[in-house]
């Protein structure tokens, strides 16, 4: 049984987790969870070695770590649900224990999301519903209400595409703006502007597209302004990279954020990010530029 205190540390630390990765634009360092810190004492986030963290006063697991290693690899099942691997050893004993009593307490916990060296996605709260001692895995729901659901080994088709649904909200999403401000090094890539908090990761072929691949090569740092603009075709981007405004914006007089946000921005070349492989691909520049056009 969780204690009122725990209750109350829990909610507090994952609500200044969440707080804290908003301000960085959707991610933490590892040092920041390491080096956490609550009323005046260190509280890591995460264990130095395990997946599974335990504080040693909570009755149950705090976090849970999952490395990524494809550029965007699901990590829920058919069912939309996340299979969490037992800690290597006694699958009795060791961290599954206060992992399994979360089945019990039905707490909320953070997921947090290896993208890369140093680098994590915090998703919360997520819960762990059930397990499957067959296959050595937790069942980790992104929602409460799967505690609740009755057998999640059985769960309806509405059920099921309501969690792939949830799956692409709350963890597709994330992971992919991470993964997209992180290569052009938190910088919008039309103006530069490098607050976090006020960028997003724009699909150049939108994600409900069959070729709207969550990599990081279909995506661009945009700051929210210049997101929305590129988003409603207002801006577009050449294969060459060049920025190209809408011609009747061109022509229209307003004020200084129309001037010097968007009007200027025509005919600037695009910040690209370090690596080549993480450049825009040209093919699908070059076919988000002709849907531009065909709106010009």
């Amino acid at each position: 049984m969780e204690s009122v205190v725990e209750h109350e540390l829990r909610g507090r630390i994952i609500e200044e987790v969440l707080s804290n990765a908003g301000a960085n634009g959707g991610f933490l360092h590892r040092d920041e969870l390491l080096n956490f810190s609550v009323d005046g004492r260190k509280f890591p986030l995460i264990d130095f070695s395990r997946g599974i963290r335990n504080p040693r006063d909570f009755a149950s697991t705090f976090s849970v770590v999952q490395s990524v290693h494809g550029p965007y690899e699901d990590l829920e099942s058919e069912d939309g649900l996340l299979h969490y691997a037992y800690e290597k050893g006694d699958p009795w004993g060791g961290s599954n224990v206060k992992l399994r009593n979360a089945i019990e307490t039905g707490v909320p916990l953070v997921l947090f999301r290896k993208e890369t060296v140093g680098i994590y996605t915090p998703i919360a709260p997520v819960y762990v519903v059930d397990e499957y001692p067959e296959d050595r895995v937790f069942v980790i729901a992104l929602d409460e209400a799967f505690r609740f659901m009755g057998d999640v080994r059985q769960l309806t088709p509405p059920q099921r595409d309501y969690a792939r649904r949830l799956a692409k909200v709350r963890l597709h999403q994330p992971a992919f703006r991470t993964r997209v401000l992180t290569a052009y090094r938190i910088r919008c890539a039309i103006c530069s502007l490098a607050h976090g908090s006020l960028l997003d990761a724009a699909h150049i072929i939108p994600d409900s597209e069959p070729d709207g691949s969550p990599t990081v090569s279909n995506g661009l740092a945009l700051c929210k302004i210049h997101h929305a603009a590129y988003d409603q075709d207002l801006i577009g981007v050449s294969p060459d990279l060049r920025v190209v405004v809408d011609a009747e914006l061109l022509a229209e007089r307003d004020g200084p954020m129309l001037l010097h946000g968007l009007q200027e921005m025509h005919g600037r070349l695009l910040t690209t990010p370090s690596r080549s492989v993480h450049h825009p691909d040209r093919e699908k520049l070059e076919w988000r530029y002709k849907r531009f056009l065909s709106f010009a």
